[in-house]
């Protein structure tokens, strides 16, 4: 008798160790999802970082660009007095057309 309540156990035990074994494989498996989840978001954060600094270097280069192009002083003057801007705002709108002043009244009246 002793012998048969030995296999009952072994049954028994057999079965904690399924329910032990599926536990600690779900266990395992939200491990692996978290740290799935951590790569996705560092790769994000980089591809983000990367996105950022490629918009400031367009900015910088395009700031070198309007800083290049030749505007005459007279034209900051008069579209700012005559369309009561900031002479930053007027200089600025002034390079981004080129010096055109034409150009540039039209886009700030448009």
């Amino acid at each position: 008798m002793e012998g048969g309540d030995e296999g009952v156990e072994m049954v028994v035990d057999s079965k904690d160790l399924q329910q032990q074994s599926k536990a600690f494989d779900k266990l395992t498996d939200r491990v692996e999802d978290r740290q799935l989840d951590s790569t996705r978001v560092q790769e994000a954060m980089a591809s983000i970082a990367a996105s950022a600094e490629a918009d400031w270097n367009a900015q910088r280069l395009r700031e070198k660009e309007l800083a290049a192009v030749k505007i005459n002083a007279a034209d900051v003057d008069i579209i700012a007095n005559e369309l009561e801007l900031d002479k930053k705002v007027a200089e600025r709108t002034l390079r981004e057309h080129k010096g055109d002043a034409v150009a540039a009244i039209r886009h700030l009246l448009h």
